[in-house]
């Protein structure tokens, strides 16, 4: 039970959330590139046009290339799993837990202090729960990093829930 971690305050739902398996989840982030990736604002669109019109020139000069095979790929995002640093947006968990109205902060409770955060800022966190392939055993479950990745090198560690008010 100390791997749970619960929303719970001015919200519409109390939200329990089980790190141990969100490994599974396909919302989860690689944080070894996430905060570098995320600073690298670029237009979404006009990549999307390159990157089309460069699979189209080549299928036209080449023909069809078919990808590799599930098995290769299986391997490597296994691979990746056993030793990836993982995080995962908060964002949704909050939104499920529906805050009141009237709602201002989230505070991360930690074993020994809290942090207080306006709730706006809440919707941006990033909990980390996987580091090198290993669950935050020691001073996890989770670790909590800013949006913006101000606090990447230092995230809030040992966090035992959340609060809103």
């Amino acid at each position: 039970m100390e791997n749970i971690i619960t929303i719970k305050g001015k919200v519409k739902f109390n939200i329990t959330m089980d790190p141990g398996v969100w490994i599974f989840d396909d919302r989860r982030i690689d944080l070894n590139t996430y905060f570098i990736s995320r600073n690298q604002e670029e237009d979404d669109l006009e990549e999307y046009t390159k990157s089309i019109s460069k699979h189209w020139d080549r299928e036209i000069m080449e023909g069809a290339v078919y990808p590799p095979t599930l098995k290769s790929e299986k391997k490597f995002e296994k691979e990746k799993i056993l030793t990836g640093t993982f995080g995962i947006p908060f964002k949704p968990f909050l939104r499920n837990a529906e805050p009141a109205e009237n709602a201002e902060w989230l505070v991360i409770e930690t074993d020994s202090s809290e942090v207080k955060l306006p709730l706006e800022k809440g919707f941006e966190l990033i909990l980390g729960f996987s580091k090198d392939g290993k669950p935050l055993k020691e001073d996890g479950p989770v670790h909590v990093y800013y949006g913006d990745g101000s606090n990447k090198d230092t995230p809030i560690k040992n966090v035992k829930g959340f609060t809103v008010l």
